[in-house]
């Protein structure tokens, strides 16, 4: 559409958006309270299999696990998918929401945890359906294939992947375009896009350091693996200082150290689990290099019996907007929020959205919803204290449900409307 028909098309939309909004909000209230552990999104992909059902969507499920496919075919157009991901976090949430999850699952090494959606996976989840019902409605405001796609396991980074790995490129049409945003710190009611790299891609691995154990008075007798890991923990934060250039940006965090049970027994091993984020692939590449380089050498300095063992957890891809698109994408935003939308900076956070597209060889754009109360973060910002603000994968992160409910809905249509005919 061109952007007076977006215009025309948001104005046409305004009033059934705020008539679907208590449908919406009990539906994500519902989802919320039930969180779901990665790739077992079970009973969320089937409360999404059966909204797409029953709005003439034809609907494919199990798709690489849980995946959920939906396709509206409405004449000859441009194919548009919309993306939303399904998945919970192990954390026990600490909102005081009166919806509050309160859910205990057993994650994949068969621990108990407590489980919430302090991602905003429950609001994408949301967002998706209500555009679906809203397009599906209307369908004489617009022609063209809609594809809503319900993802597992982002939070795991297989979600994306498997969904490929099941046949999803050769199984449905290829998009034209494919949509995606997720809700973030910022202030509520607005949307914030960016041409280029809009994500770092994020590496996680796990390193296991071999020493030999021993009874804590007899350390002589020990390779103290402790030590080891300790040693190896501080030498590695020296790669960002030391090895990368200050005008890169990149961040290596030791998440997890772990070894021994009694403070009396040397332990035999210990296991250092790292993340990496960069936004560069010959940063990244360097970073994993001396990741490695340090990790056999502080073991030979040790005199370990055996060089450390590396098993790669999670990777994540670089989110990298398509410039065309994404211009026309800004300007469908600035026909809608006006000044409410902006060109923002990248976020160190990363995502396996653009997976779908570098497989299916087609543009995508993500962007971000401010999920934050106004006054709130005003405030913080003038204080200089936004990072004060719990923010997504803390157990306090609570987006604010009005505006944002309605802002991210809009969004994901005026996105939408800007390729739909």
């Amino acid at each position: 559409m061109e952007i007076p028909q977006i215009k025309a098309f948001n104005d046409k939309m305004d009033s059934f958006i705020d008539q679907l909004l208590p449908e919406l909000e009990a539906i994500y209230k519902d989802i919320h309270q039930n969180p779901e552990l990665s790739m077992q999104e079970f009973r969320t992909a089937q409360i999404a299999a059966d909204y797409l059902a029953s709005h003439q969507f034809e609907v494919s499920t199990g798709i690489g696990v849980t995946g959920v496919v939906g396709i509206l075919k409405n004449g000859n157009g441009p194919v548009v998918m919309l993306r939303a991901d399904m998945d919970a976090l192990p954390v026990t949430e600490d909102t005081g929401l009166p919806y509050a999850s309160t859910k205990i699952a057993r994650d994949e090494e068969g621990t108990e945890v407590g489980v919430s959606h302090v991602c905003g996976h429950d609001l994408h989840v949301t967002w998706l359906m209500g555009a679906a019902k809203l397009f599906s409605e209307h369908r004489e405001l617009w022609k063209g294939t809609l594809m809503a796609v319900f993802q597992p396991g982002e939070e795991v980074g297989r979600g994306a992947q498997s969904m490929i790995d099941d046949g999803m490129v050769d199984r449905f049409p290829r998009p034209d375009i494919i949509l995606g945003q997720h809700v973030m710190v910022g202030e509520a009611g607005t949307v914030g896009y960016k041409s280029g790299i809009i994500l770092s891609a994020g590496n996680s691995l796990k390193v296991k350091l071999f020493g030999r154990g021993s009874h804590g008075s007899q350390p002589h007798n020990s390779i103290d693996p402790v030590v080891m890991a300790a040693a190896t923990t501080m030498r590695l934060q020296t790669i960002i200082s030391r090895e990368v250039a200050p005008i890169e940006n990149a961040v290596l965090t030791v998440g997890a150290l772990q070894a021994g049970t009694k403070e009396n027994i040397i332990p035999e091993d210990a296991t250092l689990k790292l993340n990496i984020r960069t936004f560069n692939d010959k940063v990244k590449d360097h970073i994993l290099s001396a990741v490695k380089r340090i990790c056999c050498a502080e073991c030979e300095a040790s005199n370990a019996p055996r060089g450390p063992e590396f098993t790669e957890l999670v990777s994540y891809p670089l989110t990298e907007n398509d410039a065309n698109a994404t211009a026309r994408v800004a300007a469908a935003f600035g026909a809608q929020f006006g000044d409410r939308s902006f060109e923002t900076k990248p976020a160190s956070a990363s995502e396996d959205f653009s997976i779908f597209g570098r497989n299916w060889k087609t543009p995508y754009v993500f962007w971000f919803v401010g999920g934050t109360d106004p006054e709130i973060y005003r405030e913080a910002k003038i204080n200089n204290r936004v990072n004060a603000i719990p923010s997504n994968h803390s157990p306090k992160f609570a987006p604010v449900l009005h505006p944002t409910l309605k802002t991210g809905l809009q969004a994901m249509m005026t996105a939408a409307a800007a390729w739909l005919e």
